[in-house]
């Protein structure tokens, strides 16, 4: 299972959240069947969709 956490964790030169949009895109093209959002992304720009718009992306593929 993938977690917003351990993305962002893993992934700290992230610097905004089309960054991360892409980063769970790649993930889920990776192999990930699952993806938990544990916590809200730490960036000035995150829309108040968050949570729709990364599960839209990471189930689009």
């Amino acid at each position: 299972m993938l977690y917003l956490s351990e993305i962002l964790l893993q992934e700290i030169e992230l610097q905004n959240f089309s960054e991360l949009e892409e980063k769970v895109r790649e993930r889920a093209r990776a192999g990930e069947m699952f993806f938990r959002m544990d916590v809200k992304p730490p960036f000035p720009d995150t829309p108040s969709n968050w949570e729709e718009r990364l599960e839209a992306v990471f189930t689009s593929r």
